[in-house]
């Protein structure tokens, strides 16, 4: 049985970080289900190479967090990557964001997902390469029977690469428990074969006023300060701090994530998080936890992820009630050990502190289900979708020849933890073919990227994800199809083409050779090639061929070329 989708509320931290769960916000230990006790599971390296991290567990990534541990490959791909224990594969795919991936069950309670692969190794890359060409597709899926593929610890079941969306050679991988499909922190099996002896580093601090509740130094918005601050800070009601840091190893240049951040204030505990586990479902709550790369020392009350504790009774936030020094100190450590801590004082100053003014139609509240409805457009934002209450700077306005009208909904990003319905009308619906007008995010200098939609009655249906500004566009222009490098094309045994689509995006794209299927894919989603690497079981040698590809993109507009080579 797979048990990766099974879930269970859990709250605990790595039992190598005693007292992780001593605040309020915590359950007590003896009301926690568990898994497998980490201090019993055993696994190999991936690599029978020093360990050395290109990124860790839990870094800020965009709308989620870093699910595993990148392994650097010495820069080069095709290392061999070892099962990590007993038992059997589980999983494989090709897919455009992580490349060839492998799952693996193993029978001590954990699985393990290794993304951005070069290769499949034996059956599996036969049985891959052949489903390819049955389903004429590079994105394929296999879910083999339990213990159809069986590994034995430090066999060699892949090889590591730069596929999908990867920056440069290494191996991710990602740890999951088994009896509660969470996400874990790969780290603590591996300690024995890291060398690390340099503590987390602070970058900056930040402060939030609470709107309409506090100020700091005499404003009403978050202000940034240096670690070591050269000015005095003041500040006046409720407020909450956050820092930027990052974590460093001993012989790389690399920053990562930092594993436990604790806030102290007057001597008093008030907030931590312990970055150690999360569950697929809670990636999204990085938007409320964090302002760009700082994290917050305080829990918005919308935000539900289980590694933020607050202490004080107050969600973490500091009331600043008294005109005395407030002495605020970070303890910052690694997932090892490693130790730094960031002292700066606050001084309450008595501040008059303003209402927030808002019109109510406008003020949009965390707990509750929101509507908006305006000339145009229409607005729903489901009870659980918000972080904390928004006070929406909503604005309108008709840029002249647009077939909609430009809405902000507010004056910067505010995200939503999912999909929420929005309907937005058109000025001027002069288009026979509906398929071609899509709903467009509207950054802060204007410029449009494509968010989708479908058209309903005079209306384009569409569902966002963050409050922003949209608007409505038409995608008429098809892709553009260029050959890279033609002349080595029979040399090399590669045909390498670039599919370019100035607004909506490539949606899908078909190749063939001299008239049949060529497998066509996109190994490395930075790049975004399309690249064939020809096979003399499917194209025979010796002579003159035709290449043929078709690109559709997001609106269905639809190029195809053809280029000719000799092999």
């Amino acid at each position: 049985m797979n048990c990766k989708n099974i879930k269970y509320p859990i709250l605990f931290s790595f039992l190598f970080f005693a007292g992780s769960i001593q605040d309020g916000y915590a359950q007590e230990a003896s009301d926690v289900e568990t898994g497998p006790d980490i201090q019993q599971a055993s696994f190999t390296p991936p690599f029978d190479f020093p360990i050395v991290f290109s990124g860790n567990f839990g870094e800020i990534r965009s709308n989620h967090f870093h699910g595993g541990l990148d392994f650097k490959t010495g820069g080069a791909i095709g290392k061999p990557v070892h099962a990590l224990a007993d038992w059997h594969i589980s999983r494989i795919r090709v897919t455009h964001g992580s490349g060839y991936v492998l799952d693996v069950d193993y029978d001590n309670g954990y699985s393990t997902i290794n993304r951005h692969l070069s290769a499949f190794v034996g059956d599996i890359a036969r049985r891959v390469k052949d489903l390819q060409y049955e389903q004429e597709s590079w994105e394929v899926e296999i879910t083999p029977e339990p213990g159809e593929y069986p590994v034995k610890a430090g066999q060699v079941i892949a090889l590591s690469g730069n596929t999908g969306y990867s920056f440069g050679p290494h191996l991710h991988l990602d740890m999951i428990e088994s009896a509660t499909g969470d996400y874990v922190d790969p780290l603590p099996f591996f300690m024995e074969k890291v060398k690390d002896n340099i503590a987390p580093r602070a970058e900056g601090i930040i402060l939030f006023p609470q709107p309409g509740k506090g100020v700091v130094n005499g404003k009403q918005i978050h202000r940034t300060f240096p670690v070591n601050p050269t000015r005095p800070i003041t500040a006046w009601g409720l407020i909450g701090a956050g820092i930027r840091a990052y974590d460093h190893m001993d012989g790389v240049g690399n920053r990562y994530g930092v594993h436990t951040v604790i806030l102290e204030v007057d001597g008093e505990e008030v907030f931590r998080s312990v970055v150690d586990r999360f569950a697929y479902e809670e990636n999204r709550y990085i938007n409320s936890w964090t302002h760009g790369q700082y994290m917050k020392s305080f829990i918005e009350p919308g935000n539900r992820l289980r590694m933020l504790h607050a202490s004080n009774g107050n969600r973490g936030l500091v009331e600043i009630n008294e005109e005395r020094p407030y002495r605020f100190v970070y303890t910052l450590s690694d997932a090892l050990g490693n130790t730094s801590k960031v002292r700066f004082t606050v001084q309450g100053k008595n501040t008059e502190i303003h209402p927030v003014e808002h019109r109510e139609k406008y003020a949009f509240k965390w707990d509750r289900t929101n509507y908006l409805q305006e000339p145009g457009l229409e607005l729903v934002v489901p009870r659980g979708m918000l972080y904390d209450d928004v006070w929406l700077d909503y604005s309108v306005r008709a840029d002249s020849g647009d077939v909609a009208f430009t809405y902000q909904l507010h004056n910067k990003r505010v995200p939503l933890h999912g999909a929420c319905e929005m309907r937005i009308g058109l000025r001027r619906d002069r288009l026979e073919d509906k398929s071609k007008y899509y709903v467009a995010g509207v950054t802060a200098r204007g410029g449009k990227y494509s968010i989708g939609g479908t058209y309903e009655d005079g209306f384009m249906k569409v569902r966002i994800r963050d409050l922003g500004t949209y608007t409505v566009a038409v995608d008429t222009v098809p892709p553009e199809i260029i050959p890279l490098n033609p002349g080595q094309w029979g040399r090399t045994g590669r045909i390498t083409l670039k599919a370019k689509d100035k607004e909506t995006g490539i949606n899908s794209y078909r190749g063939t050779i001299d008239g049949k299927y060529a497998l066509f894919g996109k190994p490395n989603s930075i790049s975004g090639n399309l690249v064939c690497e020809l096979d003399p079981k499917h194209v025979k040698k010796g002579g003159r061929h035709t290449v043929e590809m078709t690109v559709t993109d997001g609106r269905g507009n639809r190029t195809t070329e053809e280029f000719h080579f000799v092999w």
